[in-house]
């Protein structure tokens, strides 16, 4: 009698989580918002390396918002003979009327090459609300009304935006892009109604100029990897209130091989695990694959254990594609809802590997990982 009930225990955890996730997010996304009313002038800062995938469009993206107030655009490159260069410099002259900047600044500050950029664009911003966005990042013309909309409220220091990533191109980049349907957008929800919000998600950051200085402007983050983690959640224990926007952004992914899916991967694993260790380690409970194959072991590859893991991966199945079409819109599922089982078996490779190394490649750099977060340049 024990071994029939065992599997079905080992898949507890992460079938409960599954339904508290979407539990979680049926709140978040279903509760009354407020219109966009609030919009003051803002700066946008991308530091940029290279050309990615639609990089054109992507910055045109921020040139055609429907936003009454002044736009500031300012690029931050660390070279006169990166690539992306003559990418801006189209922009320029297909936007004419737009305020474009392009700081070429090769001045290094620590071992976060992108916070380096920053700090060298950021004399140039001329505007109190201030947008930090990576380059291969795509918005809607409604993207910045809603962003800005809450710091109607003098207490909110920062808004940031969740991600996805319509449009992927072979199962390499489909491995990696239902990782913000499967695990980033429900992880982040069950924080959002748990605990709050105590950190940023690097897409898209929108951040106050008070409470930037409040932390010590970037500067502060020139030393971590996770600069997004950290100038959240710096800006959180100085006491301001972080919000999430309603307004996904688009991650434009270019075909890649698996090899480089699992570098990234890795890299934001260790990055996730050396920033908040508990919680990181406490979610190994939480991963289907593991506990599914528990079960199978369990039972002695019985048919119990098989019945929970199916019973586990019809639920998850049923998640992840309540997730995608009614909350994300994000197109991946049911596609690609094959490769579910191998992305949860992924998920969990990275996550024990992040335990085995402290070393992470990033943007053809070697750095190690120091604990809580810090790095240096090997």
């Amino acid at each position: 009698m024990l071994n029939q009930f065992l599997p079905f225990l080992a898949v507890t955890p992460p079938l409960a989580y599954g339904v508290i996730s979407l539990a979680c997010a049926r709140s978040w996304f279903g509760r009354r918002r407020p219109a966009p009313g609030c919009t003051p002038a803002v700066t946008i800062l991308k530091p940029v390396k290279g050309v990615d995938a639609g990089s054109l469009e992507n910055f045109a993206s921020f040139c055609r918002q429907e936003y009454p107030a002044p736009v500031q655009v300012v690029f931050a490159c660390a070279g006169a003979d990166d690539p992306v260069i003559p990418v801006i410099r189209r922009l320029m002259a297909d936007f004419p009327a737009a305020d474009i900047e392009l700081v070429v600044d090769g001045a290094i500050h620590g071992p976060n090459y992108k916070v380096s950029n920053l700090i060298n664009a950021f004399p140039r911003a001329k505007h109190d609300l201030i947008i930090v966005c990576d380059s291969d990042i795509r918005v809607s013309p409604d993207f910045l009304r809603e962003v800005a909309a809450p710091f109607a409220d003098p207490q909110v220091g920062l808004v940031t935006s969740l991600y996805r990533s319509p449009g992927v191109r072979g199962a390499a980049t489909a491995l990696e892009a239902m990782g913000f349907t499967v695990e980033m957008v429900p992880n982040v929800m069950v924080a959002l109604k748990l605990e709050g919000l105590s950190f940023a998600l690097g897409a898209a950051m929108t951040v106050r100029r008070g409470a930037l200085a409040a932390i010590g402007g970037f500067p502060a983050l020139v030393d971590y990897l996770a600069d997004d983690y950290q100038l959240g959640n710096k800006i959180h224990r100085a006491g301001w209130r972080l919000e999430l926007s309603d307004c996904f952004v688009e991650s434009v992914m270019h075909r890649e091989d698996l090899a480089a899916v699992l570098s990234r991967q890795l890299r934001w694993c260790r990055t996730m695990r050396v920033s908040r260790p508990g919680g990181y380690l406490g979610s190994g409970i939480t991963q289907p694959f593991p506990m599914a194959c528990l079960a199978l072991i369990l039972s002695g590859f019985s048919a119990a254990g098989w019945g929970a893991a199916l019973l586990l991966y019809l639920v998850r199945a049923l998640v992840v594609l309540l997730f995608s079409r009614r909350f994300i819109g994000d197109g991946i599922f049911p596609r690609w809802l094959w490769l579910l089982p191998l992305r949860d078996a992924f998920a969990f490779a990275t996550w024990a590997l992040s335990f085995a190394g402290d070393r992470v490649r990033w943007r053809g750099h070697l750095f190690r990982l120091l604990p809580g977060g810090k790095i240096v340049e090997l």
